[in-house]
């Protein structure tokens, strides 16, 4: 038996508001730039045609990956994890880190894989940063083996948000 994915309850809301998008507004739009297409005569040397139909195609396999992703997907609500492990590091964590050698910070969400977006600080709970994190309280360091070498990372707050 295989381990449901886990995401956090706003990453699941995130998807079904990108699911809702698709269904509402999307694919309608889609079938009917296919149908001005058709209008149009013949369909094989119709460009707007073939890339209605290949919007069509991208829109159809996101929403059957959406849904997929939602049924098979283990919700976990951050507040009640946080509340059962304050000031320790897991799944959902929103974690301040401060490198060691530079002092720069920087601010991380641990998330599920589904739903990591580095643009958003939000990282996936089997990334490297996430596993070295991952158990640790505020005060401890964090060792990451990082691409360009070792890099170390003090836990300044820990925080469910």
């Amino acid at each position: 038996m295989s381990t449901r994915p886990p995401i956090t309850a706003q990453g699941a809301e995130r998807l079904k508001a990108e699911l809702q998008r698709l269904k509402t507004e999307e694919r309608p739009r889609i079938i009917q730039a296919i149908a001005e297409a058709r209008e149009h005569g013949d369909l094989k040397e119709n460009a707007e045609y073939h890339a209605a139909r290949e919007q069509q195609s991208f829109c159809e396999g996101r929403i059957k990956e959406l849904e997929g992703i939602l049924s098979m997907a283990q919700v976990i609500d951050v507040a009640v994890v946080g509340a059962a492990n304050p000031g320790k590091v897991v799944f959902g964590a929103t974690v301040e880190l401060e490198e060691v050698e530079s002092g720069n910070s920087i601010t991380y969400q641990i998330v599920g894989d589904i739903e990591a977006d580095i643009k958003q600080n939000r990282v996936g709970v089997s990334t490297p940063i996430a596993r070295a994190m991952i158990g640790k309280e505020e005060g401890d360091v964090a060792v990451v083996q990082a691409p360009g070498g070792i890099r170390e990372y003090e836990i300044i707050e820990v925080s469910y948000k």
